[in-house]
């Protein structure tokens, strides 16, 4: 399993929310460099957005969601068009970073 894991829970419809693309950086200096891209599968989740035995070094990293496409998809409105997330790795442990979503609305934790 990769050591960064997410997935997204569409809390409008209750359901995960499939096809969105992720995109994972890290900070270098006063820029963002792209280090992994995934989407989400049926069940809301990248399980392998990093490859297996690739650990991050202790820094600050973000996951992008691309929201607007997901919404685009279902015609339905967004204000959201991404969302960002930015965390801080201290560990060479898994870090697993959910989103819940709705059109109007995000929030996110520290997950298992």
């Amino acid at each position: 399993m990769s050591q960064i894991t997410t997935h997204i829970l569409d809390t409008t419809r209750g359901k995960p929310a499939q096809g969105v693309t992720i995109v994972l950086y890290g900070q270098r200096a006063d820029a963002w460099q792209e280090l992994a891209r995934g989407t989400t599968n049926p069940d809301g989740r990248v399980a392998d957005l990093l490859p297996m035995g690739e650990v991050l070094a202790r820094g600050i990293y973000k996951l992008k969601f691309f929201t607007q496409e997901y919404f685009d998809q279902q015609t339905i409105a967004t204000f959201y068009p991404f969302v960002e997330i930015v965390f801080a790795v201290t560990a060479p442990e898994h870090y697993h970073i959910p989103l819940l979503l709705n059109p109007f609305g995000y929030s996110t934790y520290r997950g298992s």
